[in-house]
């Protein structure tokens, strides 16, 4: 069953696994050249010791063997082979995703196969501010649905444009938050032919942990992942490319600008202290939890706010490309935060790494980066290119090629 959400533009490439074949027990008497064969095999293992899939082949299958007097030994489970695979991977195939964020629509257009890493074909970004557009009720009004059914039409048709083989359409934290965020959908899917999933906080930290799992290989270790988005704070921590714990957090920089921000530029000091206790008393539960699992090895922070945080505080630039190292260390932060809450945004615009778009926001998302690595106790954090997008393609590109 296809996944919701997904619209095949064109063929869409998928691969066939290959039937397993399964080894049976065979019983064996002794004196035979097979019994000879396996009491090799089982002399290399030690009676009693499991047999390992070599091994088991070598033998033929799991047999029940006599050596001199001891008892006999109680018939082994058959082990299952499957065969080798061969052949080239499925040739590549061109996915796209669009996510409608609470400050950005953005289209990715992607180019994958099984095995290989992503490459970006293509980047649409549309400035919505969406989270701005939520009337006093909540709900999202006339000009933000009209505004949102307009970008995701011509995004499809952009998407054609490019090849997309596979389409995918999902929406955060405004949309979720929107209490007429379904009725809104489902004029916009019948208006552009696109259903958007919205989705839950939790899954958001989830597939952005994955892209950072991803990105940073096994590696890395126990990872622990934070990404500020314009309406919700996503952290994700484990082992594994699932995270053990998860948390999707009201801490949005767009959200936290809108509610306690609003009334002054550059903030007052007493707002600017209430901003960050509060900030404080929704990450504070979660340190627990987290630590409860055992030390992080390294901690990994996503998205454009960091990203421009990072810029500030002397990271190089995005233009020198993603393999190139960047982290934003706690000593600098703080001063970078001291910085920024003293700034009429027209200022802060003008740093390096700040859009203007972006710029009146900046303050609240640096308290929530600053709380975040003072209550977690981590030095720096490194910057990773991926975040939710690409952990949404991952996770397509997977279903594609396991069937």
């Amino acid at each position: 069953m296809r996944p919701t959400g997904w619209f095949p533009l064109g063929a869409s490439r998928t691969t066939s696994r290959a039937e397993h074949a399964a080894a049976g027990p065979d019983s064996v008497q002794d004196g035979s050249s097979a019994a000879v064969d396996a009491r090799k095999a089982q002399d290399a293992v030690g009676v009693g010791d499991a047999v390992e899939v070599g091994d088991a082949a070598a033998a033929g299958a799991a047999v029940a063997v006599v050596v001199g007097s001891q008892p006999s030994v109680p018939m082994r489970p058959a082990v299952s082979v499957s065969p080798v695979p061969s052949g080239p991977h499925p040739g590549p195939m061109r996915l796209g995703v669009i996510d409608i964020g609470s400050n950005t629509a953005h289209l990715l257009v992607v180019d994958a196969h099984r095995g290989g890493q992503p490459q970006p074909a293509a980047s649409v970004r549309v400035p919505l501010r969406l989270v701005e557009l939520l009337d006093a009720d909540g709900s999202l009004g006339p000009d933000g649905e009209r505004d949102l059914t307009a970008c995701v039409l011509d995004m499809r048709q952009q998407a054609e444009a490019l090849g997309v083989n596979d389409l995918a359409a999902f929406a955060t934290s405004a949309l979720r938050d929107a209490i007429n965020g379904e009725q809104v959908l489902d004029r916009v899917k019948d208006a552009t032919g696109i259903a958007i999933r919205v989705l839950p906080g939790e899954e958001e930290a989830r597939l952005t942990f994955l892209a950072v799992r991803r990105w940073f290989g096994w590696s890395a270790g126990r990872l622990l992942a934070l990404d500020i988005g314009g309406g919700s704070l996503e952290i994700g921590a484990g082992m594994h490319e699932d995270p053990e714990v998860v948390a999707s957090l009201p801490l949005g920089a767009s959200r936290l600008s809108r509610d306690w921000l609003a009334d002054n530029d550059p903030p007052k000091r007493a707002e600017f202290a209430e901003l960050r206790r509060y900030v404080r008393a929704q990450i504070a539960p979660v340190v627990g939890t987290i630590y409860h699992l055992g030390e992080h090895t390294r901690a990994v922070a996503t998205s454009k706010t960091f990203r421009s945080l990072a810029r500030i505080a002397g990271a190089e630039p995005y233009s020198r490309g993603p393999y190139t190292r960047r982290v934003l260390r706690r000593e600098d932060l703080a001063e970078v935060v001291a910085r920024l809450s003293r700034m009429p945004v027209e200022e802060r615009a003008g740093l390096p790494g700040v859009s203007a778009s972006r710029a009146g926001q900046l303050v609240a998302g640096a308290v929530v980066a600053a709380e975040a690595l003072d209550l977690f106790s981590i030095d720096e954090v490194e910057i990773c290119p991926w975040a939710l997008r690409e952990g949404v393609i991952l996770r397509r590109l997977d279903w594609l090629t396991s069937a």
